[in-house]
Formats: structure tokens, C-alpha cells, sequence
């Protein structure tokens, strides 16, 4: 029989599997309590919430939130990196903040409901902010557009130019008769 607090994890679990769309689960084997405060400490200053979980009640909250892609990666010690909004953002702050630990071993992740291994969450990590690649999506739609425009707008700018030469001659040629 399961005791409250343990209903009451599996609660709270599911709650912050909900709410933060984007999960990173390591290994946290080797790490001392200083070293697991420290990177908790600055992932929490970047909005990411770190947590040692037991797996079993994990595997009950992940199931509950919708998440069953993540059971898989529920095996050994595990601590999962929570957080919303920029997914690499998350991926490189967590890669960060654990770097100096050579001991951890990220396993995998979750990213919208969708699972990712270890070598992804790496690759996440290298990629620049959302609003950089959207605004690099979008001025590779507007690069195209302005070269079009440009290259419809020429030949009636090349007739102004063309009759403007005209008008210039013609008034050179009534002031040279004149």
C-alpha cells in the first residue's frame, strides 16, 4: 500500500511534468550532496528545476502526466533538469552546470512529449536561441522576397532613368539652338 507522502510525491511529480514540457534525466552517481546543491543552485537561477527522484515513483508520475517516454530512462540513480520555454536554452544551461562533474552522465531527455537520447540533448545544446532561428527563418523568407521586388522594380526604374536622359538631351539640344 502506498503511503501519503509517497501519493503525495507522485502528486507534486506529475504536476512539474505538466508544467515544464522539457526534461533531461542524468545519472547522478559520484556526486557529493555540496556538488548536487551547487548545480541546483545554478540551474534554479536560470529558471531550470533540478531533482533526485525515486524511480519507481517517477515511472507512476511520468505514466499520469502523459509522458511515458520517459520511463525508459528511469534506471540507476536518476536526477531530471525541468524546464519550460527555450528547449536548447535548458539542454545548454543543464550541459553547463554540470560540466565541472565528470562523474554525471546524461541519459536521454524529453522534449514536448517526445523522447531524445543523450547525443541529441548535445546537439540541442549547440543550437542558438529560438528567437535567433526565427529570425533567421524569417529573413530567409524576406531575402528572397526583396531580391523579387528588386527585380521587378528594375526596368520601370531603368525607363525613368532612360527617359530622364531623354529630357536632359532634349534640353541641352534647345539650349544649344537657342
Amino acid at each position: 500500500m502506498p503511503t501519503e507522502a509517497k501519493r503525495e510525491t507522485v502528486a507534486e511529480l506529475v504536476e512539474v511534468f505538466s508544467t515544464h514540457p522539457t526534461s533531461i534525466v542524468a545519472d547522478y552517481r559520484g556526486l557529493k550532496v555540496s556538488e548536487l546543491g551547487a548545480i541546483r543552485r545554478s540551474l534554479h537561477d536560470k529558471g531550470i528545476q533540478y531533482r533526485v527522484v525515486k524511480n519507481r515513483l517517477a515511472k507512476i508520475a511520468a505514466e499520469q502526466a502523459g509522458i511515458s517516454e520517459m520511463t525508459p530512462l528511469l534506471e540507476g540513480p536518476t536526477g531530471i533538469a525541468l524546464g519550460s520555454g527555450d528547449e536548447a536554452a535548458v539542454a545548454k544551461s543543464f550541459l553547463e552546470a554540470v560540466r565541472p562533474f565528470r562523474t554525471v552522465a546524461v541519459r536521454g531527455g524529453v522534449l514536448r512529449g517526445r523522447r531524445i537520447e543523450a547525443s541529441d540533448v548535445t546537439k540541442l545544446s549547440t543550437l542558438p536561441a529560438r528567437e535567433v532561428l526565427l529570425g533567421q527563418l524569417a529573413g530567409g523568407f524576406a531575402s528572397p522576397l526583396s531580391t523579387m521586388a528588386g527585380l521587378l522594380s528594375a526596368p520601370l526604374r531603368n525607363l525613368g532613368y532612360a527617359l530622364q536622359q531623354v529630357a536632359d538631351r532634349k534640353a541641352a539640344a534647345a539650349e544649344g539652338q537657342g
